[in-house]
């Protein structure tokens, strides 16, 4: 996890996720791993949450590339050197991956880890535990990556068990663009997806069995309702009629479990754009509102008008909008509510 000290109590976070390349200063992408102006190799460094060059880090040895770049050229984080493994802290959790005898298996399990390791740095950023032997003994987060295989049942993007599975068929553009349109949609991406599942898997980390159980069924209902009745009731029925007003999203209306997964992705949308936002000094709030880590009322005061002008700048260029959802006052306690649990479950604390 990053140094405490490293981190700022007023702000977002001290690191924003605007990089720059330490031997040149050159802006850099989370995803790069050449710097584009000097053309030194960059690796990111998960303990403290920067991009680096590896000529620059001491002791020389103390950190190396994961396996996953020197062979498969898919992944930019690194590996301590004192670490057993070979695999940097984003590839360790990896059960399953493509079929890279496939023909675009690779490209795709690249999108797949880009989508992966972007969600890992928010739940590291917000000191969430993902790993085994934290958290009272719940099980690891775990990715498998999946092909659906002929003759066979198609592959289910989902949670069970401290496991997230994507289809990998998500990786492909247009696929993901038929399936969003048949599902009737308004946002789907990789991202979105870990986001999402993400969510279930904390639900079981840090909801269930705990003293959180009773302010989470009265904002987001009882879990105990049979849910393959509900998943039924929704694809024949359509959303809850007044879905629009309770639930960041019409999916979110098929049971509790899915109201807290979805308004828990859009937690992290928010998070995470903020923090993106504040790193290239994008200001909206009309009131001087800045994004906190402990006060959510300045959360949501630099969300709201920042989602409306990046909407704005997108329909000045054809786009769609890039946040095409309503934040209603019960969808907004329902994120006080998980921004609330963040804090009190944080490791950063």
């Amino acid at each position: 996890m990053p140094d405490k000290a490293k981190w700022c109590n007023c702000c977002l976070v001290n690191w924003m996720k605007c990089f720059h390349c330490d031997n040149c200063g050159m802006m850099v992408f989370f995803e790069n791993e050449h710097c584009v102006k000097c053309g030194e190799s960059l690796g990111f460094y998960p303990d403290t949450l920067e991009m680096k060059t590896l000529q620059k880090v001491t002791p020389a040895g103390s950190w190396r590339n994961c396996a996953n770049k020197d062979k498969y050229q898919v992944c930019n984080w690194m590996v301590a050197g004192n670490d057993s493994s070979s695999f940097c802290l984003a590839c360790s959790l990896n059960e399953i991956i493509p079929d890279l005898t496939v023909a675009g298996n690779r490209e795709r399990w690249y999108k797949l880890e880009l989508a992966k390791r972007r969600c890992l740095y928010t739940f590291l950023q917000l000191g969430l535990s993902f790993l085994a032997g934290e958290g009272n003994g719940r099980p690891a987060l775990h990715f498998r990556f999946l092909g659906d295989a002929p003759g066979s049942q198609p592959v289910l993007t989902g949670h069970e068990k401290g496991i997230i599975t994507i289809n990998i068929a998500e990786a492909d553009e247009d696929e993901r663009e038929r399936r969003r349109l048949k599902l009737h949609e308004p946002y789907r991406t990789l991202v979105g997806h870990i986001r999402h599942e993400s969510g279930h898997y904390y639900w079981d980390r840090l909801i269930a069995n705990s003293p959180h159980l009773p302010k989470f069924r009265e904002l987001f209902g009882d879990e105990r309702i049979d849910y393959n009745e509900s998943l039924q009731r929704y694809y024949q029925q359509g959303p809850a009629a007044d879905w629009d007003g309770r639930t960041v999203t019409a999916y979110a209306s098929l049971h509790p479990w899915e109201d807290w997964a979805e308004t828990w992705a859009h937690y992290l949308h928010i998070v995470d754009t903020c923090e993106t936002a504040a790193g290239f000094g994008l200001t909206v709030a009309t009131d001087g509102s800045t994004a906190s880590t402990t006060d959510f009322d300045k959360l949501l005061s630099a969300w709201l008008p920042l989602a409306c002008a990046v909407n704005f700048i997108n329909r000045g260029m054809g786009l769609p909008d890039l946040y095409p959802f309503i934040i209603t006052d019960a969808v907004a306690q329902k994120l006080r509510f998980i921004h609330e649990l963040v804090q009190t479950e944080s490791k950063l604390k």
